[in-house]
């Protein structure tokens, strides 16, 4: 697995700048699936090549059998953007995996980030609408079965069983990191692999990092090589502070022996990027989300090469 930190851009519209990388800071690319051109490219030019892996996000109109049952016992809200599907949807997961297996079968890219591998609901806005969810029949009978606790219907395991239900979900998510996790490293031994995660505290939304989209850093430990919080500020209705103020707070909740590594979107470039570089706890590299247009334009490329030099300075001092 690579050692040296990675910054670059995410999205494959940033191919065609992938000449330019190098000059300008970045030594890695981030782009959807086993993309044969942009692995190709990365070989070329000596890039990192990294692979962004879709799991639990689909399209809910075309397969809404795939939608998660909310308290109510019927399919979540749900808006132009959403992710998490109910886990109990075999079909689906088995599709996944045989994507998983065939990228891994054809291609050999440097690391996989996993992505949308949470519960359902959508944390890139300022107002979030957080349903607990996830209660259909074969649902709620794996978490009887998992836990021993006698529950029939949504409203009797949030009333005497909520915390249970939260660390089932989080237990669930882990057991599927693993899954994939192991996949991975079988075929492709000294593959990163990464996770896209909500960039929420533990606190946050009363505990929504958990209770809602079920993801726990200390469960994801043993099979997350980086973990990669979404940091879109202005989508978020947050400053462009909010990755070094992150970055601060990561180790009271983030596992020391893991690699924290940042997302930042374009819409706040340049200056969230400069923020994160003033951290006193470094990022592992940065991913920019949309980064054509900065690799598209020599003076903003130059603006990622002065923030990445910084930041990779502040690791080695």
């Amino acid at each position: 697995m690579p050692t040296t930190p990675l910054f670059g851009p995410y999205g494959s519209s940033a191919l065609p700048f992938i000449d330019r990388f190098a000059a300008h800071g970045a030594n890695a690319f981030w782009f959807h699936g086993f993309d044969a051109p942009a692995l190709d490219a990365c070989a070329r030019y000596d890039i990192v090549a990294c692979v962004e892996f879709k799991t639990f996000r689909a399209d809910f109109d075309a397969y809404p059998e795939l939608i998660p049952i909310g308290v109510d016992g019927r399919p979540i809200r749900y808006g132009k953007l959403v992710q998490g599907v109910c886990l109990s949807q075999t079909d689906f997961l088995a599709e996944t995996e045989a994507t998983l297996l065939d990228g891994l079968h054809t291609c050999q890219p440097a690391g996989i980030w996993l992505d949308y591998l949470t519960y359902a609901g959508w944390f890139e806005t300022p107002a979030p609408d957080l349903q607990e969810s996830c209660f259909c029949s074969a649902c709620i009978a794996d978490f009887c079965s998992a836990t021993g606790i006698d529950a029939a219907t949504p409203a009797q395991i949030l009333a005497v069983a909520g915390d249970a239900w939260t660390r089932h979900k989080c237990e669930r998510i882990a057991r599927f990191a693993e899954h994939y996790a192991a996949l991975i490293k079988a075929h492709l031994p000294d593959c990163i692999v990464g996770a896209y995660m909500c960039p929420w505290t533990p606190d946050e939304y009363d505990g929504a990092l958990s209770r809602i989209f079920a993801q726990d850093y200390d469960l994801l430990a043993p099979s997350i090589d980086v973990f990669t919080p979404l940091i879109y500020a202005a989508k978020s209705g947050r400053t462009a502070t909010w990755g070094r103020d992150f970055l601060a707070q990561a180790p009271a909740f983030a596992p020391v022996n893991r690699k924290m590594q940042l997302i930042l979107d374009v819409l706040d470039f340049p200056d969230s990027l400069f923020a994160t570089a003033e951290a006193e706890l470094p990022s592992w590299g940065v991913q920019l989300f949309g980064g054509a247009q900065v690799f598209g334009d020599t003076q903003q490329a130059a603006l990622f090469a002065t923030a990445a030099a910084q930041i990779r300075q502040r690791r080695v001092s």
